[in-house]
């Protein structure tokens, strides 16, 4: 069986909706693992953003033993034109959410873990205590798990910045979201210079293995796609994800182009050209499409 993702579609000119292309049909997951974990997941009642966020790719990533679980609540302090995580006034602090992520991994035994969260702008160390806290957990329940955290730019704050890199996790991922020019009306509080500082900064600070991500269909060009490749390189970035922008919902920024398999490809070459370790270029690539494989 097949299922095509849910998203608003581009409007043609004549007014009418442009119909989803067909390299946007997913199969629906199947396999005995997924199988295996579906059940855990749903027994236990664990969060993951694979769940929670419709991967998909979530049969192929579990099949394999990965998943990516969300710390610090599900309330963002920012307001992303892009992302379908709610905005507002976030949940204080669970000191022991850290030992229940460990435990949800040990349980779904996960080979891999991908961890990301929220922005959390209203805490002074912007959620970092409650990131190195969860990836020593982690790493004592489940010491043959590879890891990889997919931060927030924690404001460009180095000590905060500091608290990931003192526990060294396998990848750091800071996703860029889109290039220069839509920076400001995609990742509305964001910043792009921020953002390739806090990637030069994971690099030059130790971190083995850094990695970003970027959307298209946003109305970005080509020349400025290939730019913000050239960008991220400049500050040595290991692993980059390109996958195709779709809107969560009418309240968000609408998909402006449905970008071609064959356009994809193009760009993979390139940054391959360019000297990125890995880089995962297609419609349906998410931040963690193939994450096992980005520590090698």
């Amino acid at each position: 069986m097949e299922t095509v993702l849910d998203s608003a579609r581009p409007t043609a000119s004549n007014g009418m909706l442009t119909p989803k292309p067909k390299w946007l049909r997913v199969k629906l997951p199947t396999g005995q693992k997924y199988t295996e974990l579906r059940g855990l997941v749903d027994k236990y009642k664990l969060h993951t953003i694979c769940t929670s966020g419709s991967c998909p790719n979530m049969g192929e990533c579990w099949g394999e033993g990965t998943a990516t679980f969300m710390i610090l609540g599900n309330i963002c302090t920012r307001s992303c034109g892009f992302c379908g995580v709610k905005t507002g006034r976030p949940e204080t602090v669970d000191w022991d959410e850290p030992e229940k992520v460990a435990r949800s991994i040990k349980i779904m035994n996960i080979k891999h873990a991908v961890i990301t969260s929220v922005d959390r702008d209203d805490l002074k160390d912007g959620g970092s205590i409650i990131w190195a806290e969860t990836v020593k957990a982690i790493r004592r329940m489940n010491p043959n798990t590879t890891l990889e955290t997919l931060i927030p730019d924690f404001q460009g704050i180095e000590r905060n910045i500091d608290r990931i890199v003192e526990v060294a996790p396998e990848v750091v991922s800071h996703n860029m979201e889109t290039v220069k020019r839509l920076t400001r009306e995609v990742r509305i509080q964001a910043k792009y210079e921020r953002s390739l500082e806090v990637l030069r900064y994971l690099k030059a600070s130790g971190i083995n293995r850094t990695k970003s991500g970027i959307m298209l269909g946003l109305g970005e060009t080509e020349e400025e796609v290939i730019q913000a490749m050239h960008d991220l390189r400049a500050v040595n970035l290991d692993v980059l994800t390109i996958g195709q922008y779709l809107q969560p919902s009418k309240k968000h920024l609408p998909v402006k182009e449905f970008i071609t398999p064959d356009q994809f490809k193009k760009y993979e070459q390139i940054g391959l050209g360019l000297g990125f370790r890995h880089v995962e270029s297609g419609a349906l690539v998410r931040s963690s499409y193939k994450a096992q494989k980005h520590i090698l």
